[in-house]
Parts: structure tokens; C-alpha cells; sequence
């Protein structure tokens, strides 16, 4: 598998040829039919590489729409940093600023994007592996955002957290890819956490579980450490829903 970026310019220093002078290529895992980065940036590094991103959210974009497909109802991710207005239309519309807003950006990659959590990790990454048909598959661990706590107004931003529950919950979906081809060293490394964590003790005792707790959404909290419960594979179509595949 041979997959290199394009170079693109970058302003240069005095005395130095433009002409000649590129920005390194991201680090994009290549020769890994599996691989794991996190939010915004992991996102410009694999998204022109791989057939399938799986975007991982566990408190609480992706669980959300785990718990509104399951109840039968379609989720539109709205941006945080937009207007948070959509379309007028039947899917619920979900704003947040980590997993919301990665799926949003990642539609524009080409790939196929799923969502995917702690409840229904097993049954993404069966639905990933048929869709990449032997391409790769990035799982995207969202993250937090130091400064922007539950309840946070939109719009506010602060840079990446890597936080506990989407490690775990990245690792359960590589966890479900073992099989399907050659796995990178940072998704080998979430998949050997999950498999040792006591996940619901884990994420409840975390600082992301104690704020929601904190914040009144301990019943969110105890639904999205329920792992692998969920049949549900929600899918981004081109009308920029999600929906169950």
C-alpha cells in the first residue's frame, strides 16, 4: 500500500528559494491497514488516506447517537464554532465541539465516516472492514478541549485533551479490526488498554466521567460505559445525516 501526501508551499525565511522549500508530510501511518489518531489534526493527517474514519466521541457525541438511532431517530452533528442552526428537517440536530464538528469535517475527506462508542464499537468495526474493502481504516479519538467544560457556551475552543474514554473507546473499534489487516503502533497500544481496563470503573472515575456527573448526566454516563450493547452503526450520508447502515 503506497499512500504519500502532496507537499504544499509554506512561507519561507529570508535568503531561502521558495521554489524549493515544502512543508513535511504529515505522519499518516502508512503501511497500516489500521490506524488511530486523534481530533482535528490526526483528522488532516489520515483523512486523505484512508477508505473508512470512524470518529470516536465517547462522552458524549457518539453515544448520543448511538442512544437517538436506537430509538429511532436520525442526528444531524451541527458545528460548534457555526451559526448552530439546520436544516428544518426530521434527524435531531447535535452540536458539540469535539465529536460533532469531526464528523462534520471529515465528510469533506471523501472517505466513508461512522461514528462509533463503547456501546456499539464491535458492530462499526465489522461495518468498517466491509466498507474499506481491503483500504484503511483511520479511528479518530476526538477528545476533549482544556477550558471547554459540560454546558460550555458554543463556540468556545481550547486545544486537544486526549482524554481516558476515547482512547478506550478508539481501542475497543481497533480491538474489533485485529483481523483485518496490519495494525499500527498507536492503535495496537488503545486496543491493549481496553482489553485490560475496567472500563465502566475506568471512565465513571475519569476526569471526563466526574464532570458529567457533576454536570447531572450520571444516566449518560452509566449508558455510554455499556460496552457492546448496541447493534447500531451510524453512517454519514451525503445529506450530512447521521443514520443507521
Amino acid at each position: 500500500m503506497t499512500d504519500a501526501m502532496p507537499p504544499n508551499a509554506t512561507p519561507t525565511a529570508p535568503g531561502t528559494d521558495p521554489a524549493t522549500t515544502q512543508t513535511p508530510a504529515l505522519p499518516a501511518q502508512d503501511g497500516h491497514d489500521v490506524r488511530l489518531d486523534w481530533g482535528a489534526c490526526g483528522l488532516a493527517a489520515l483523512g486523505g488516506h484512508c477508505a473508512v474514519l470512524v470518529i470516536v466521541d465517547v462522552l458524549s457525541f457518539s453515544t448520543r447517537v448511538d442512544l437517538s438511532l436506537a430509538a429511532g431517530t436520525t442526528v444531524r452533528p451541527v458545528r460548534w464554532t457555526g451559526p448552530g442552526s439546520a436544516p428544518a428537517d426530521s434527524a435531531e440536530p447535535l452540536q458539540s465541539p469535539n465529536g460533532a464538528t469531526l464528523t462534520i469535517d471529515a465528510a469533506t475527506t471523501g472517505a466513508h465516516v461512522l461514528t462509533a462508542c463503547l456501546r456499539n464499537a464491535d458492530a462499526v468495526a465489522e461495518h468498517a472492514a466491509d466498507l474499506a474493502a481491503g483500504g484503511p481504516i483511520g479511528v479518530l479519538a476526538a477528545g476533549e478541549q482544556w477550558g471547554v467544560a459540560a454546558g460550555a457556551a458554543p463556540g468556545s475552543e481550547g486545544p486537544l485533551r486526549p482524554c481516558l474514554e476515547d482512547q478506550l473507546g478508539a481501542g475497543a473499534v481497533v480491538a474489533g479490526l485485529q483481523s483485518y489487516g496490519a495494525v499500527s503502533p498507536e492503535a495496537v497500544v488503545a486496543a491493549q488498554a481496553f482489553a485490560v481496563a475496567d472500563t465502566p470503573a475506568t471512565v465513571g472515575g475519569s476526569a471526563s466521567g466526574r464532570e458529567l456527573t457533576a454536570h447531572g448526566d450520571r444516566e449518560l454516563l452509566e449508558r455510554a460505559v455499556e460496552v457492546g450493547v448496541s447493534p447500531c452503526v451510524p453512517r454519514l450520508g451525503d445529506d450530512g445525516v447521521l443514520a443507521g447502515a
